[in-house]
């Protein structure tokens, strides 16, 4: 890795690392959840139909106005989407198929993972890629945690069940390898999520504390010198938004600015999440030591015995180019 260019320290030129010699790389992720973390939240929100309103939203106006946004900007995103929005919505997921983006698992129910044993984990993950592939007619092989973590030994199943990447965790700027298993992260940060500045809810409230809904201009702002510092240390830039957040009348139209900000650097490479990992995993670049990653697993292993040989070991030792 050059010196300085993750931690924003330090002068040294950044070396490409992605596709043509582009400068850095962006994933734009959606989360096509509708009305199911309202139901998650509470059941009972089954019978509020104004409170589930909210949440369809997304399905039957928020999802028409960010194809549009994705077409005229000629962005193919990655949509995780939970098997039961297929079942639900499919003629507005079949949408996003038939416009040529790339469909990832995100559970089927919008599970809370943390109160999920690991089987009931796999179970979600398995019913939620058999309704996209009755849909798309394939798998999908990327996944994101629809809420709450992944319990320790979820990675080499995710692997099992077709899965060759996630975009579910924090801990990086850049793409790196799940030690326990052949799986590429591609990482998250909350600033990149439009979610945290706009959704809200009177009843149930949310958020608890009321109230929130964020300026504009300021999260255009953010969103806008993120990249420029992303851009300016070689990093992947993953944002993260939801139909019935951003869809809305104006907020979409903070979308298409961004666009047109990024669209303005030549040196920006857009790929979605299966590109993005593919890309990682084909360079053979190794984690940097002392990866958080690595230190979880070794710290979640269990007492006795030893992590088998892991993707990153193994490339450790093979040729890289400079990261």
């Amino acid at each position: 890795m050059v010196a300085g260019d993750a931690t924003g320290s330090g002068g040294a030129a950044v070396v490409s690392r992605w596709p043509n010699g582009a400068r850095c790389a962006v994933l734009i992720s959606v989360d096509f959840d509708a009305e199911l973390p309202i139901l998650a939240a509470d059941p009972a929100n089954a019978a509020r139909e104004k409170t589930l309103s909210v949440g369809r939203y997304g399905a039957r106006r928020g999802t028409d106005r960010l194809l549009a946004a994705l077409a005229d900007a000629g962005v193919r995103a990655t949509w995780f989407v939970p098997g039961r929005t297929v079942e639900l919505h499919p003629g507005a997921v079949g949408e996003v198929h038939g416009a040529g983006h790339e469909l990832a698992n995100h559970g089927h129910r919008h599970e809370d993972f943390d109160v999920l044993t690991v089987s009931e984990q796999v179970d979600a993950v398995r019913r939620g890629s058999a309704a996209l592939a009755e849909l798309a007619g394939q798998r999908p092989r990327g996944f994101r945690t629809p809420l709450g973590s992944w319990k320790p030994g979820l990675a080499g199943r995710l692997a099992e069940l077709g899965v060759t990447w996630s975009s579910s965790g924090f801990g990086d700027d850049l793409p790196y390898l799940h030690p326990d298993a052949d799986l590429v992260e591609i990482p998250l940060h909350h600033e990149l999520h439009d979610h945290p500045y706009f959704f809200f809810n009177l009843q149930p409230p949310f958020p608890a504390g009321q109230s929130r809904i964020a300026p504009y201009r300021q999260v255009l702002g953010n969103w806008t010198q993120e990249f420029t510092a992303y851009h300016r240390f070689g990093l992947c830039y993953v944002l993260r938004l939801q139909p019935e957040v951003i869809g809305t009348p104006a907020r979409i139209g903070l979308l298409r600015e961004l666009f047109e900000h990024i669209r303005g650097h030549d040196d920006v490479w857009f790929g979605t999440g299966g590109e993005i990992a593919d890309w990682w995993r084909a360079r053979r670049v190794p984690n940097d030591p002392g990866h958080p990653a690595d230190l979880f697993a070794t710290l979640t292993a269990t007492p006795g015995t030893a992590l088998t040989a892991t993707p990153t070991a193994a490339l450790t030792a093979a040729p890289t180019e400079a990261s």
